[in-house]
């Protein structure tokens, strides 16, 4: 599944654009590959994370993979409900499985993400 509103990184990360901010969750597809996740590392708030640099990681029973960001910015919440339920990426990797939310540093780094059109070509490749 790929969601058409979304712009996507080459390393399955999806990212949702409201505005001067973000929300940012790994794929449908990297959870599918993972398998059971059993564990997210989540970043703190006010946490500074810059694009392309890993902010956290997904553990799943058959691998650890760092989750990469797709842009930079200022952490201004994070799901903690992964804390708990980190399968909640497996069930709903778009939704409740939300990893993030951003300020937007720069604007410009979204023109190097990926469209859905474009997602859909990786993963099928």
């Amino acid at each position: 599944m790929v969601k058409e509103n979304l712009l996507y990184t080459e390393t399955h990360e999806w990212i949702e654009v409201i505005g001067s901010e973000a929300i940012m969750g790994i794929t449908d597809h990297a959870q599918h590959e993972l398998g059971d996740i059993v564990y997210v590392e989540l970043p703190e708030i006010g946490d500074n994370i810059i694009k392309g640099e890993g902010f956290g990681s997904v553990e799943a029973v058959k691998a650890v993979e760092d989750i990469l960001s797709p842009i930079s910015g200022e952490v201004i919440a994070i799901n903690e409900d992964l804390e708990d339920t980190p399968e909640m990426i497996n069930t709903d990797a778009f939704g409740d499985g939300w990893i993030m939310k951003v300020k937007i540093a720069n604007m410009d780094e979204l023109e190097d993400l990926m469209n859905a059109e474009q997602y859909k070509k990786l993963i099928e490749g």
